[in-house]
């Protein structure tokens, strides 16, 4: 899924989506690109994991460590650092669907994978890097 996805197609006067939080979420991605890039760089070179995800809140989450603080760094989103691996041991990826998120999962040498929690829900997202 895209981040357009999640927002929705250009929203029209008076329509609810028309002041969607994930507007400001694209505004944070593009600014903390070259920080999250890095970070899943290091980690696939350490061997820690091949597949980086990024959790992308707004209140206190229980997953992942805290990357880039929201409040530390005047923005409106905080992002936590995780992986496939720790996702399949919480549950929060299937085992059995394990193979096909790897098969989908984009590059990351282009795409951030993002794990997006809004109050309506949560879902996967790969964002392009500027």
């Amino acid at each position: 899924m895209d981040i357009e996805d999640l927002m929705g197609r250009m929203a029209s006067p008076g329509d609810p989506t028309a002041n969607s939080p994930l507007k400001s979420l694209k505004v944070d991605l593009d600014f903390y690109s070259d920080s999250i890039k890095e970070v899943a760089r290091e980690m696939i070179a350490e061997g820690y994991t091949l597949y980086p995800i990024f959790i992308a809140h707004q209140h206190e989450v229980s997953i992942g460590e805290l990357l880039l603080n929201k409040d530390e760094l005047n923005t409106q989103w905080t992002i936590n650092v995780s992986s496939l691996e720790e996702f399949v041991d919480r549950g929060l990826v299937k085992e059995d669907r394990k193979d096909y998120f790897m098969k989908h999962f984009k590059s990351s040498d282009e795409y951030m994978c993002l794990f997006v929690i809004i109050p309506e829900g949560a879902n996967f997202v790969f964002y392009p890097y500027n």
